[in-house]
Order: C-alpha cells, then sequence, then structure tokens
C-alpha cells in the first residue's frame, strides 16, 4: 500500500535534483524571517513595523545577499539535510558571523543610524537558530518517514524501473511493502510515454536513463522486463550501466515460471543477464525419452555442473538419481536441494571416488544406472599446471574417466556422456591434455563395448561455476578491487551453467556412440569487458575500482578453441548442438593401453606424466 510517506519521500526525491538552488532559496527565507524577528524582539509589537526606516527594505536585501555568498563560499548548500549533525552546524555558525560581520560593517560605514545596533547584534545569532531548526526538522521528518516506510533505520530505496508492462505492474504492487520507493518508469512504448502505471508517470523511453533529470534521486535501477528477448534486456542493462546507480532485475521468466522467485522480489544481475543470448529450443520430448523412468548416476553431483544436471535431470522424472560425489559437503548441500525441489524424487547418496574402480563397479552394478553422465573433473588450469598436481589430474581426469565408462559399460548402461572442454583442442596445460585424453578412451570404448552409447560433449567456460571469473570478480568489487584480469586481449567462449547442463542432456538424447558434440557458444567474450560490466552495474566506475592486469598464467592461452584446425562438425536436429568430425591420429587403441597398464605412472614425477601427456596427445604442446 502506498501510503502519505511514500507519497511525501517522492514528492522530496523529485526536488533533490534541484538541493543546491532550493536550499539557497530557504537559507535566504529563513534570514529574511530572522531579520523580522529580531525587530520584533527589539521594538515589540507595537513598532517593529511602523519605526523601520524606509530604505530598510533594501538593508534586508543587501544582508541576504551577503549571506547567501557566505553560504555559498562555505558550501552550506551541498550539505545533505537528512545528515545534518553538528559538523553542519558548526559551519552554519561560521557563515552567520563571517555575514554578520560584513553586514554591520556596511551599515555602519554607510552610516544607516535608523537601523538598530541591537538588530544587526542579535541578527546573526536569531538566524542560526532558524537555520539549525529548519535541518533539525527535516531530519526528524526524514527519519520518522523512512522508519514508517522502510520498518527500520536502513535509507530508503528510491528506484527507476526500466519497463512498463505486465511485470512492471506486479513488481510495483508489492514492492513498496519492502521499503522502496519507485519514482517513475521508462518504457519504448510510445503508447505508454506519459500515461501513468499504478499512479506512477511512465517518464520517457529507455534511453531516458542517461538523463540526470529523469534519474533525480533514484538509488537504484529495476529492469523489469522478464518477457522480453535477451538482446532486449542485455540493451536495457547496456544503457543502465553508465547511470553510476546499482542496477537490479525482477526474477526472469524461467524463473517465474518453475516458481523459484516472485516477481516482486529483485534480484542482483546474473551471468545470463549479460550473455544476451537467446535460450535454445530443446527436444523436450526426446529428451523425456530418454530420461523418464530410468535410473541416472551422475559423477561430481554436487560440483557447478554435476548439481545442475541434477536439478535439469530431476525435471523429467527419472525413477531415481543416484549421486556419486567425493566431496562430503557437496553431496550434502546437493540432496538437500533436490530434496526441497522434488520432493517425491528417489536419491541414493554415495560418496565415492572415480579413482577407485572397485568402489565404481560396486556401486554401478548395485544400482545398474541405463544413464550415466560423467562430470568429475579437476579443472582449474593453473592448479592442475603446478608439478605436483600434473600426476593427480592424469588419474582424475582420465584414468577416472576410463573407470567410470568401463564400470558404466559392465552395469549394462544405454548412455555415457562425458563432460569435456574446450580446453581439450589443442591443449597447451595439463588440464586441457587430460581431457582429450578422456576423450580418446570415450572414444576407444565405444568400439569395444557396442552396448553402450559413449559421448563426450565439449563446451567452453561457464559462467558462475566453481573457480570461473564471475565469483572471483564480485568478490574483488564487494573489497572495493582491483579487479584482476589476466591480459586486455584475453577471450573466451561463455554459457550459463543451466544453458550448459540442458544441452547436456540434449546431446544424451541424440548422441552416438563414439561422437563428440559441440555445444555452439555464441560469440567470445573479453574478458575485460565482463569486468568492466560488472563493475558499472554493480553502481561503481573504472575509476572506483580499477582494473588490473596480473599476465597469462601458466599453461593460459588468449583464446580458446572448440574444434581443431583439421576438425570439421555436422549439423544436428538441434541449433545450437553438432557433431565433431574429429581427425583420427590413431591413438585412440593406444591410450587405452597405457590406461589399462597405468600402475607404472601411480607415483609417476611431473616429467613423466607430461611425457605421457605428449605420447597420448601428439597436438599437446605446453605453453
Amino acid at each position: 500500500m502506498i501510503t502519505l510517506w511514500h507519497r511525501l519521500d517522492r514528492f522530496l526525491a523529485r526536488l533533490r535534483p534541484h538541493r543546491e538552488p532550493l536550499s539557497l532559496a530557504i537559507d535566504g527565507t529563513v534570514v529574511a524571517l530572522a531579520w523580522n524577528i529580531t525587530y520584533l524582539f527589539r521594538l515589540g509589537f507595537e513598532r517593529w513595523i511602523s519605526a523601520r526606516p524606509g530604505y530598510d527594505g533594501w538593508v534586508l536585501l543587501a544582508i541576504i545577499a551577503v549571506y547567501t555568498l557566505a553560504f555559498s563560499a562555505l558550501k552550506v548548500p551541498q550539505g545533505m539535510w537528512r545528515f545534518s549533525g553538528f559538523g553542519e552546524v558548526k559551519r552554519l555558525a561560521l557563515a552567520c558571523l563571517l555575514a554578520g560581520l560584513v553586514s554591520a560593517v556596511g551599515v555602519l560605514m554607510l552610516e544607516l543610524r535608523q537601523v538598530p545596533r541591537a538588530v544587526l547584534a542579535l541578527h546573526p545569532v536569531v538566524a542560526l537558530m532558524g537555520l539549525a531548526l529548519v535541518r533539525l526538522g527535516y531530519r526528524m521528518v526524514y527519519e520518522h518517514g523512512r522508519a514508517r516506510i522502510t520498518g527500520s533505520d536502513v535509507e530508503i530505496r528510491r528506484a527507476i524501473v526500466m519497463g512498463a508492462g505486465e511485470a512492471a505492474r506486479r513488481l510495483l504492487a508489492g514492492i513498496h511493502q519492502q521499503g522502496w520507493i519507485v519514482l517513475g518508469l521508462l518504457d519504448d512504448d510510445p503508447a505508454k510515454q506519459g500515461a501513468r502505471i499504478s499512479g506512477l508517470p511512465v517518464l520517457g523511453p529507455l534511453a531516458a536513463i542517461a538523463d540526470k533529470a529523469v534519474r533525480g534521486a533514484a538509488t537504484h535501477i529495476i529492469v523489469a522486463m522478464p518477457a522480453a528477448r535477451a538482446s532486449q534486456r542485455r540493451r536495457a542493462l547496456d544503457l543502465a550501466a553508465p547511470a553510476g546507480l546499482p542496477v537490479l532485475t525482477v526474477p526472469s521468466a524461467a524463473e517465474l515460471r518453475d516458481g523459484q522467485d516472485a516477481i516482486d522480489r529483485v534480484r542482483d544481475i546474473e551471468p545470463e543477464d549479460l550473455l544476451g543470448r537467446e535460450p535454445v529450443q530443446l527436444d523436450e520430448a526426446g529428451i523425456g525419452t530418454v530420461l523418464a523412468g530410468k535410473t541416472v548416476l551422475i559423477t561430481g553431483a554436487g560440483g557447478s555442473i554435476g548439481s545442475e544436471l541434477c536439478r535439469q535431470v530431476a525435471r523429467f522424472k527419472p525413477a531415481r538419481i543416484v549421486l556419486y560425489e567425493l566431496s562430503e559437503f557437496n553431496l550434502y548441500s546437493i540432496e538437500q536441494d533436490l530434496g526441497e525441489r522434488f520432493p517425491g524424487l528417489p536419491l541414493v547418496r554415495l560418496i565415492g571416488d572415480v579413482k577407485d574402480l572397485a568402489h565404481l563397479r560396486k556401486s554401478f552394478q548395485a544400482w545398474r544406472p541405463q544413464v550415466v553422465f560423467h562430470a568429475a573433473a579437476f579443472k582449474h588450469v593453473p592448479l592442475m599446471e603446478e608439478g605436483h598436481n600434473a600426476a593427480a589430474a592424469l588419474r582424475n581426469n582420465t584414468l577416472g574417466t576410463y573407470q567410470a565408462a568401463l564400470a558404466a559399460a559392465e552395469a549394462g548402461a544405454e548412455r555415457f556422456v562425458l563432460i569435456s572442454t574446450d580446453k581439450a583442442v589443442n591443449p597447451t596445460n595439463v588440464m586441457g591434455a587430460t581431457k582429450r585424453a578422456a576423450e580418446k578412451v570415450i572414444s576407444a570404448l565405444a568400439a569395444e563395448h557396442p552396448g553402450t552409447r559413449f559421448m563426450a560433449v565439449r563446451f567452453g567456460n561457464v559462467l558462475g561455476s566453481s573457480g570461473s571469473v564471475i565469483p572471483k570478480f564480485k568478490e574483488q568489487i564487494a573489497r572495493g578491487g582491483p579487479v584482476t584480469v589476466t591480459h586486455p586481449d584475453i577471450i573466451r567462449f561463455f554459457m550459463t551453467i543451466p544453458e550448459a547442463a540442458r544441452l547436456v542432456l540434449q546431446a544424451a538424447s541424440i548422441g552416438q556412440s563414439g561422437q563428440v558434440l559441440v555445444l555452439d557458444m555464441g560469440e567470445p567474450v573479453r574478458i575485460v569487458d565482463l569486468a568492466r560490466d560488472l563493475i558499472r552495474l554493480s553502481g561503481h566506475s573504472v575509476d572506483e575500482i580499477k582494473i588490473v592486469f596480473s599476465g597469462l598464467r601458466p599453461g593460459e592461452k588468449l583464446f580458446e578453441e572448440l574444434l581443431a584446425d583439421g576438425d570439421t562438425t555436422l549439423p544436428t536436429t538441434i541449433s545450437r548442438l553438432r557433431v565433431a568430425r574429429l581427425q583420427d591420429d590413431g591413438g585412440q587403441g593406444h591410450v587405452l593401453a597405457r590406461l589399462k597398464a597405468f600402475g607404472e605412472l601411480a607415483g609417476a614425477d611431473d616429467a613423466a606424466v607430461r611425457a605421457w601427456l605428449r605420447e597420448a596427445v601428439p597436438e599437446y604442446g605446453p605453453a
């Protein structure tokens, strides 16, 4: 409900862009009133008007001008009345003292003898009292109104809403109860401009957010366009970012449809909001045929990709999901999340390590999964590049893939899907080389075990996943910077976690054994542009929060590739999914043979691991 206090705050907010001239005008009025009150005190009711000289009006105008100059010199109009305290009173006292002295000296030098000397002496004191009382009264009204609006002593949040459609109307119906004041709306529809939505004016098109007069005293910008195309929402964010205010958004259409949030619960800008890509259209029926009523096992089920796969799989009503995870905390977290979202879904929680073949075989034989998603992997490039971690990366990413795939085949699984990466293409680091070797393992096993479809899905960086740049940038911005970027020209392919998970499910439904499916990642994104977007959308500028270039890290490339130079792709029925036709270097069987005799590398040093990778993956060239 919009109360009188909401309307009063909105009125004051409209005045706030003109705060300085209004402050001078009010202070000049107080000075004039103080002059008359001083006459009244000195001469009494009977004579306070009649005994004045004829030139008193001119004297008063000159005194107001002197006080105005003193206030301007001491920057009194720049003060914010709602924060007035002892410091502001000291500044006012100094201004009144200086103006009073100048005024008195001027009157005496001009020999204006009919102006009472007591009036000249008392006027600065009375003026100071009046000026202080005006500010005290404003602060009392403001704090009382703030308490009535927000229910606490937190600052009132004032917003300009971008979008004046149904979402904005529903937003306005509930946001005032959360302590928000909405000053107005913006919309590109000419029919809405100048109209009123829920009593609030549509101030102009979206581009008008650049006008300071339109923003007024707004503290936030809210983008309320959940039904618009991704490119339109991205344009709104681009328009809002230079305003220097924190930018929030209402939940997306998908979040509202899934019941994850309410329209009046605004949230921070998330990674998917920055991509501006249209959502991929999936063959939901085809995915349902593969997953519905089936037992699905997901390795690395508690990781960023694995946990989203669990949530996406659960939508298709499998018979059960077997959660295979090494981290106890991650396993607990995803089990709790799935239990809340899908209370009727049977879950099997297994703490296990893909490097433990005996446990894998026992688990797969016990639950007989028909579909397996293999998301367990070490993926942090610089960390795996360190000498004492290279062997761990090989054991986990390559041997772990072989053992999980072997256990799946032995248990009669219908499909086994490896989550791969663009870093497997012409790898320059240990992590990428181990994932390319894992792809070769899948190809070799496809020939040995025709009863199971083995496939790999390759995609680039996933925004918001553990170890990705987005959480790191947000932490650095919250600390006040600097934001560290490795190189000004570094680019990456990006997609969101839900987008990646959905396309993995789609790949599982259409992929054939031995294939590597490549997800269309759209246009590459410059990391420094991503950093600038996040800084601006948090309400800061790149002058306030600096970007520092730290240099490429070990094993890191300026750009990633989804295909090697000699590889080609074939289209599928899904526009964002293609089948890669890889050059056959004849190394698949060799990799498998070496893995079966992996014991010799169990305690290998870094040099031996890298030599093994160079032999297994000829295109591997350490940076």
